[in-house]
């Protein structure tokens, strides 16, 4: 009914701290030939996929008639049985796709780092290598 809300929050604070840290690490380029992907960017790969996913439930939401263009929006929120039963979806589905999301975006990360990692200590023995 309106588990796309809760990836869609959680989308919404992402976008504005990726906002600030862009602004933060704007004055702190590093120089240098290191390999290193700004986490403003990896930032950026959450919100699209939060935001993307997000789109595409609240899509299937409309097709279903679950969300219509007016007030309240939502048809389950006319009524307390329904927003009841709304907000437990919202607060048991929502929130496991968006720490679903959340996690797969770790992971990525993580590989991304250790990819980094890699790169920069193979540039550093080949630099060791060419100076002796």
């Amino acid at each position: 009914m309106a588990c796309f809300l809760v990836p869609a929050a959680e989308a919404v604070v992402t976008t504005v701290a990726g906002k600030v840290m862009e602004k933060k690490e704007g004055s702190h380029n590093a120089e240098g030939h290191e390999v290193k992907i700004p986490f403003t960017r990896k930032i950026g790969w959450l919100n699209n996929m939060l935001w993307g996913g997000s789109a595409l439930l609240a899509f299937e939401h409309v097709w279903h008639g679950e969300v219509i263009a007016k007030f309240p929006f939502l048809t389950a929120a006319a009524n307390p049985e329904d927003a009841a039963e709304m907000l437990h979806e919202m607060s048991t589905v929502g929130v496991t796709m968006a720490l679903l999301v959340t996690t797969v975006w770790f992971g990525m990360v993580a590989v991304s780092s250790a990819m980094e990692k890699r790169m920069n200590n193979m540039a550093e023995e080949e630099k060791e290598e060419s100076a002796s």
